[in-house]
């Protein structure tokens, strides 16, 4: 029998909501609005007790940087630095962005 070095999508979304929890959870929590988008939700900044969570799940390899709407450069920095040490999602060796996979799951 063969086994799949691939984590499921949804094993990787709870590594990702645990490290969030881990920065975010019972913290004092402050946002910083980057923008409104096309629907009318807040686009932000997040600090948890003054930890940039944005970066640090970056940093961490448990977020993408969506280089289309990006605006900050070291977020790129931080998500290149993630992919060489392959922390996070990019120890996988095909991770897929989130918005392919909701794309090819309609």
């Amino acid at each position: 029998m063969q086994r799949s070095t691939r984590r499921s999508a949804g094993n990787r979304s709870a590594r990702a909501r645990q490290s969030l929890a881990e920065l975010c959870f019972k913290r004092p929590v402050k946002l910083k609005t980057v923008d409104v988008d096309r629907y009318g939700r807040t686009v932000a900044r997040v600090y948890c007790d003054g930890v940039d969570a944005n970066a640090e799940q970056v940093r961490r390899g448990m977020a993408w940087v969506y280089v289309r709407y990006a605006r900050d450069p070291a977020l790129r920095s931080l998500e290149a630095e993630a992919r060489r040490a392959r922390r996070g999602l990019w120890s996988d060796s095909l991770p897929v962005p989130p918005w392919e996979w909701r794309r090819n799951r309609a």
